[in-house]
This record gives structure tokens, C-alpha cells and sequence, in this order.
């Protein structure tokens, strides 16, 4: 009896092929070609524009920096640069548009469009955009005035790939800086981005770009000066931006004597040299008597070892520090308004801070006793005080005193 012997089958079994890398050829030049003939064929019109580019069957995602060339500056560009290469261009371009935000904002919503259809493009615009603002300087004055004015466009449309930092950072090469380009270009973003904004949302986009510290950066060396950027932003009609610069020196100057003063203050120093310190700053800084007064409480109230709750503890805390620095403040609390001040803030301390609540008769009376105030700034206060925080139950804490300074005052 004969056996068949089946010939053995491959199912069920895995060949293993050897996989080649086939790589494509780039070719961003015919893709180029291909995006300017669709301006071309329309005329520049950039809804038909969109349409077209939505429906054709293009490689993006490979040429996402070609394509927006192709949008801002009519075509290819040579590699690493601003220039126009070689191959097919348009006439259709934000860079050749008139420099008109009625002009440009159609461009900026075109691009919005695209991005919502091509997401994955968002990055090109970003990689475009960040090497145009590095390149300022090889785009002549009414070209930059067009990339100032689609920047503050795209913000006010929260136009997607462009964060705040890529456009702030790339700005702040020492060759743009030094030449005024920087300034120029956002002076003119400025000025364009507060007509349909505020100053707040400004100041968030430049703190997003990590630059609202020190707005000063902007301004070539030679001119870095706070005399100059409140001269030439007042010129070009920006006011609302120099008095935020101003209040964020003021702030600068007020945290840098409340740093010095602190120090001392931990440290027991000597009070003539605390004087001084003050002095200096007011010197330096030109520091209004108000805030310096003011900066001078926090500063000794901020020095104190509060308790927890021994209502006791922190009196004597409190009026210990105040007879420790009387001086220091009899020093700088030169007028009955600077006076008053002191008391707006006592009274403000201690409405805000239920430990200390009690303490406002106790302090002010200890206030007057050091000579800080005088009976008159007291009396004033109680009769006419503008603060209505916990003012009422201050008002009536400090009776037995204030009745007691209006009866020494009949016997005079």
C-alpha cells in the first residue's frame, strides 16, 4: 500500500521581508509652482483661493513652510533667507499688498481658514513667521510696516500658531535692536493692536512673550532710557503705554527701597543709617512722600513676630516695633496729609487682619505719644475720615481718646 506524502504549505506562516527605506524626493519647488498657479487662476481672490487650496491634492504637510512663503511673500524663497528664489510667483501676497489693516485682515482670516482645515500647518506658520522677524532687516520700511500690522491683526483674531513668544523672542536680535528696526516694528504693532484692543490685553500678550518687565528692551542701546521710551511712545500717540511703564518703574523703585529697608530693619540696624537709606532712595528715585510712608509701615509691621492668636503678645509686639522705629517715622511724617496717611494705613491693617483688629486704638495712641501724629491729624480722622473700611468700629474703639484729646484741648 502506497503513501501520498502532502507537499508541504506556507499557511499560516509569517515571511519576513527585508524593508528599504524609499524615500521620496523633495520637490518644494513644483509644490510652490503649484500653490501661485492657484492665485493665479484666481485672480487673487482669497476665498476662492481657500476653496481651491482645501480640495487639491497636495503634499502640506512635507511643504507647510513653502506654502505660507508662498502666502506672505508671493512664492519660494531662497533657502534660509527672505529672497525670492527661482520658479513661478504671484502678485497676490501680504507682502505686496497695500499696508492697510482694511487690506490685511482678509489675509489673516485666509490663513485662519486654512488652519482650521490644515491644523498640522500651524507649526510652518510659526517656523515662517519666526525667520521673517529674524530677517527684518532684508525687508525695506513699508514691508515691515505690512508684517507689524498682520502681527497686531493675527493677535486681535487669536490667529492659531502664532504665540506671543514667537513673535517677541525672535525680535530681540542685537543687530535689529541696535538699528531701531525692532522699535519700529512695534511701535506700528502697537499702535495697531490697541485700536480694536485693550492696554490689558496687550500687557498679557507681552507678558506671554515673557517681555512686560522690561519693555525698554525694545530700544537700541543708546537710547535705552525711560526719558526716551516716554517721549517716543507719547509722540506716536501711545500714552496708556508710557504710563504703564512709568507705574511699572514706580513699582520697581518701591520694591527695591522695601528689599534695602527690610534688611536693615532685620538686622537692628543702627536707625540714623536706615534714615539715610531712605533718604538715598528718595533721592534716587524720586519717591513721593506718600508712598514712602507707606512702604516705611509695611515695612515694620512686616518685622514684627506675630502671634497666633495672643490678642496681648501682639500688642506688645506691635507697639514695641513702633516705639523702636518712632523715630524713623517722625523722620519722613513731615505734614498733617502724610500723617493721615499713616493712620489709613494702620486702619487698613487692621480691618484686614482679624488678629490685629483690636489693636487700632492701642497703636494710634502709641503713634501719638512717640510724637508721630499730632492731635490734630487724630481728631481730623475721626471727624472726616474718607477710608470706610471697618471705620466705624475704629471710630468708636478710639472714642475715649479722641474725647480725652478734645478735652485736653478746652483746658489749652
Amino acid at each position: 500500500m502506497s503513501t501520498s506524502k502532502e507537499k508541504p504549505t506556507l499557511g499560516g506562516t509569517r515571511i519576513k521581508t527585508r524593508k528599504r527605506n524609499i524615500a521620496a524626493p523633495l520637490d518644494p519647488a513644483s509644490f510652490s509652482d503649484s500653490v501661485v498657479q492657484i492665485y493665479l487662476d484666481n485672480h487673487g481672490d482669497l476665498e476662492l483661493v481657500a476653496k481651491s487650496v482645501e480640495s487639491i491634492d497636495l503634499d502640506f504637510s512635507r511643504y507647510g513652510d513653502t506654502f505660507f512663503e508662498v502666502v506672505f511673500i508671493g512664492g519660494r524663497t531662497q533657502p534660509g533667507t527672505t529672497k525670492p528664489d527661482e520658479g513661478e510667483h504671484h502678485p497676490y501676497s501680504v507682502i505686496e499688498c497695500e499696508p492697510k489693516r482694511e487690506v490685511i485682515l482678509p489675509y489673516v482670516i485666509y490663513i485662519q481658514k486654512i488652519l482650521r482645515r490644515k491644523p498640522f500647518l500651524i507649526k510652518s506658520l510659526e517656523n515662517v513667521m519666526r525667520r521673517f522677524l529674524q530677517s527684518l532687516e532684508f525687508f525695506d520700511e513699508n514691508e515691515r510696516k505690512k508684517l507689524a500690522i498682520f502681527t497686531a491683526l493675527a493677535f486681535s483674531q487669536k490667529l492659531s500658531g502664532l504665540p506671543p513668544e514667537t513673535v517677541f523672542q525672535p525680535l530681540l536680535q542685537d543687530n535689529l535692536v541696535a538699528k531701531g528696526l525692532v522699535l519700529s516694528f512695534v511701535t506700528e504693532f502697537f499702535k495697531e493692536y490697541l485700536i480694536d484692543n485693550s492696554l490689558d490685553d496687550l500687557i498679557s500678550i507681552l507678558k506671554r512673550g515673557k517681555v512686560e518687565d522690561n519693555l525698554l528692551i525694545f530700544l537700541p542701546s543708546a537710547k535705552r532710557s525711560n526719558e526716551f521710551f516716554s517721549e517716543h511712545f507719547k509722540n506716536e500717540g501711545l500714552s496708556t503705554l508710557v504710563e504703564y511703564n512709568e507705574k511699572k518703574i514706580f513699582e520697581v523703585k518701591l520694591k527695591e527701597m522695601k528689599s534695602a529697608l527690610t534688611a536693615q530693619i532685620t538686622e537692628e540696624a543702627d536707625i540714623a543709617d536706615v534714615i539715610e537709606t531712605v533718604k538715598q532712595q528718595i533721592r534716587d528715585s524720586k519717591l513721593p512722600d506718600i508712598e514712602v510712608v507707606r512702604v516705611l509701615w509695611d515695612v515694620l509691621m512686616d518685622a514684627v513676630q506675630w502671634s497666633g492668636k495672643n490678642q496681648q503678645q501682639n500688642a506688645n509686639s506691635a507697639l514695641r516695633q513702633v516705639k523702636t522705629w518712632a523715630e524713623l517715622l517722625n523722620t519722613f511724617c513731615t505734614s498733617g496729609n502724610l500723617e493721615l496717611e499713616l493712620i489709613y494705613k494702620v486702619q487698613m491693617q487692621c480691618y484686614e487682619d482679624a488678629k490685629l483688629m483690636k489693636l487700632f486704638p492701642e497703636i494710634i495712641r502709641c503713634l501719638y505719644d512717640q510724637d508721630v501724629l499730632a492731635e490734630d491729624t487724630i481728631l481730623h480722622w475721626s471727624q472726616k475720615g474718607t477710608n470706610p473700611k471697618g471705620r466705624q468700629n475704629f471710630v468708636k474703639a478710639l472714642e475715649p481718646f479722641v474725647k480725652w484729646l478734645e478735652e485736653a484741648e478746652e483746658e489749652e
